[in-house]
């Protein structure tokens, strides 16, 4: 535990990507197994342990420190882990301090009855820094900048085995990934997937940044606005993956159960818009998908209402036969010949647009509004389907954000590295005219956009003009006009504007404009397509 404590302490004050993955590195190269198997766990999110939440700790904290201490306290820190791990009257050196494995297996036996005094003893054979580490590893609250993808690009240096080859085989195997590293650090044969209903990698697009591009080599789709899943059939089982790799089978059933070709197929999880007065087989917008989103068990009605299908993007592999290698005039070839044996109603194909050159598809970009379109891709002809991204064979060409006025309202502190300033805002718009009593409702929270300094001058400004106090937010003076940049606008019955924006950013902060001078809500309700 010593050892993966230090690690943690000096990648939450190492800002360079190398300095970290040579930190990663180093660490799974020198440490036993399986310690450097749960945490490498621990770094990707593959950890948890029921009985211990940010809840149990801070129960704990309250029984063993004065409350009002452990509130200032927690509030001025602004993360749970590091407050409790340096309030916890334990020694300052610890003498017996439990390996990553031993600590993992104490904490897997807890239950909620007995965590309460099973934790203490875990705590109290651990230093300041050696309980922030068991605590972060609890609670799944890492947030110091590793990226399940970072963490793979390490264990590919480490070991000096490709990051694709690592994607390959990293999925289908569990904590703390003894085949992993016996195929990797040791030689041995790849753990095997053959059998198995086991994620594949995604290839991944550029963004195009380019003025244009030459279209004869290029086919051109559209970008649909759902999320990227893959579809896996074998052996008689099917598995629906989100792009992270996450089984999400559960939320879909209806597409789980309508593949019985042995394929593994890439393509967007969209819902039919049929239900929203559109054509026949139409996509309705993110915010209908969204409904099924996250959901363990899905009623009758949801899936009446919201039935979901695949647009399909590619094949990556046909009836035991790996298409990946082909080129992508060829995989299309055979995902056209597969598309008439599939359910209609569960996979669709996504169409090639028609364009003779980049002049006109650059138009009909332009034109496309529609609530699932979210761009243009633009694919080589001849590309192979790799892992990752890779220049030169994908691009995305996003079709612009729409843009708004917008006053912020109300700002809360963000976590790991952020959590010293206000980083969170949620920010309004006028109901009417402002000269005329009208009044803000907030229309989205946006925690991205912004630079590093600009996000140093709106935490200054949060603390200068904060007029209210809520808890951990504080509530700003409403003079600040924030440009928010969005993707689309839906209407919502959980807010009280009425209304939902995805993806909003901060584009621009403009402290230049009065607020008074904000859009209105209708600017907004004019946007909305559904």
């Amino acid at each position: 535990m010593r050892r993966f404590a230090a690690l943690l302490d000096a990648l939450v004050y190492t800002r360079s990507r190398n300095a970290k993955l040579k930190l990663l590195a180093d660490y799974l190269r020198e440490t036993p197994d399986p310690d450097r198997g749960w945490a490498l766990a621990a770094l990707t999110d593959g950890l948890d342990f029921p009985a211990v939440k940010s809840a149990t700790i801070r129960n704990l904290m309250t029984e063993r420190v004065d409350p009002v201490l452990w509130a200032l306290s927690r509030d001025y820190v602004g993360d749970t882990a590091e407050t409790a791990s340096l309030l916890w009257p334990g020694p300052d050196i610890a003498e017996d301090p439990p390996t990553v494995s031993e600590a993992v297996d104490t904490l897997s036996r807890m239950t909620r009855a007995n965590v309460m005094m099973e934790l203490p003893r875990l705590l109290d054979r651990l230093d300041a820094e050696e309980r922030y580490a068991l605590l972060k590893l609890a609670t799944g609250a890492m947030r110091i900048g590793i990226s399940a993808r970072l963490a793979k690009t390490a264990f590919a240096l480490a070991f000096d085995v490709s990051v694709e080859d690592v994607e390959e085989h990293w999925h289908g195997q569990s904590a703390p990934y003894a085949a992993l590293f016996g195929w990797a650090a040791h030689g041995a044969a790849p753990p095997s997937a053959e059998h198995l209903p086991l994620f594949r990698p995604f290839m991944l697009a550029h963004p195009l940044e380019a003025a244009e591009i030459d279209l004869a080599g290029y086919a051109a789709e559209w970008k649909w606005d759902g999320i990227r899943v893959q579809v896996v059939h074998v052996n008689g089982e099917t598995r629906v993956y989100s792009r992270s790799g996450d089984d999400i089978s559960g939320s879909f059933p209806e597409i789980a159960e309508a593949l019985h070709i042995d394929a593994v197929l890439d393509g967007e999880l969209l819902v039919r818009g049929a239900h929203q007065g559109r054509e026949e087989g139409g996509a309705a917008s993110f915010n209908a998908l969204q409904q099924r989103l996250g959901r363990k068990t899905v009623s009758k009605k949801m899936l009446a209402d919201y039935p979901a299908f695949v647009r399909l993007y590619d094949v990556l592999i046909l009836e035991g036969e790996d298409l990946r290698p082909l080129p992508w005039s060829d995989r299309r070839a055979r995902l056209e010949e597969l598309i008439a044996r599939l359910d209609p109603e569960r996979f669709d194909l996504s169409a090639v647009i028609p364009a003779a050159d980049f002049a006109e598809l650059a138009a009909i970009r332009e034109r496309a509004r529609e609530d699932a379109i979210e761009g243009v891709m633009l694919k080589r002809r001849d590309s192979p389907y790799v892992a990752g991204r890779k220049t030169g064979l994908w691009y995305k060409w996003k079709r612009d954000p729409l843009l708004i006025d917008c006053v912020l309202m109300y700002a809360q502190r963000g976590s790991g590295k952020r959590s010293s300033f206000y980083s969170d805002y949620t920010f309004g718009c006028w109901d009417g005219d402002p000269d005329s009593g009208a009044e803000l409702l907030p229309v989205g929270k946006a925690y991205f956009g912004f630079t590093d300094e600009e996000l140093k001058w709106l935490d200054r400004y949060v603390r200068n003009h904060t007029v209210n106090r809520f808890g951990p937010v504080r509530e700003t003076d409403k003079s600040l006009v924030l440009e928010v940049a969005f993707d689309s606008v839906h209407a919502s019955k959980r807010h009280k504007s009425g209304l939902a924006m995805r993806f909003p950013r901060i584009h621009r902060i403009r402290a230049d404009k009065p607020a008074h001078e904000a859009d209105r809500i209708a600017t907004l309700q004019a946007m909305i397509r559904d």
